[in-house]
């Protein structure tokens, strides 16, 4: 079982998101500016207060790596741990080596707390390679700010396991 150091306020709920999510996921998505590839509503957890959604986040899946992204909370919802929540969660589900690209400066620090160190894009998986090559030449050509980050199991401070 995963140890949370966050927990949910009472009246939200944490679930797997369901088909009547879609427009909803779609729609925070593109407000937040987040990567829309892959959209795929299942792959998707949700936190849902009084039947709204406040917090949503994806495990996308690649051939022998996960990719954790879609990280959004509701604007009023933030700096209540919801995205803590959320990230801990993601990282109990994910069952091969888990990656992510931040393109915030802030974010990495949030996700070095949570157990992600940053890596090379040649240390990418060649699935992830694959998906990120337009933000590696993004950073490389244009020097846009991008940080590739793989979570390393007991960084976070939560017992080491192995990917299933």
């Amino acid at each position: 079982m995963m140890h949370y150091d966050f927990l949910l306020p009472p009246e939200c709920i944490l679930r797997k998101a369901v088909s009547l999510d879609r427009l909803s996921i779609v729609f925070a998505v593109f407000k937040a500016r987040l990567d829309p590839n892959q959209l795929r509503w299942q792959q998707f957890w949700v936190i849902e207060s009084d039947g709204c959604l406040v917090a949503l986040g994806q495990l996308r899946k690649f051939h022998l790596a996960q990719e954790l992204g879609s990280l959004y909370v509701v604007k009023k919802w933030r700096k209540q741990g919801l995205g803590s929540f959320l990230v801990q969660h993601l990282i109990s589900q994910a069952t091969q080596p888990l990656y992510l690209k931040c393109v915030n400066h802030r974010l990495v620090n949030f996700y070095a707390k949570k157990g992600f160190i940053p890596i090379e894009f040649n240390d990418l998986p060649s699935s992830l390679k694959y998906k990120f090559r337009l933000s590696q030449a993004r950073k490389k050509f244009l020097n846009g700010f991008v940080v590739f980050m793989k979570y390393q199991a007991g960084l976070d401070g939560n017992i080491e396991r192995e990917f299933r």
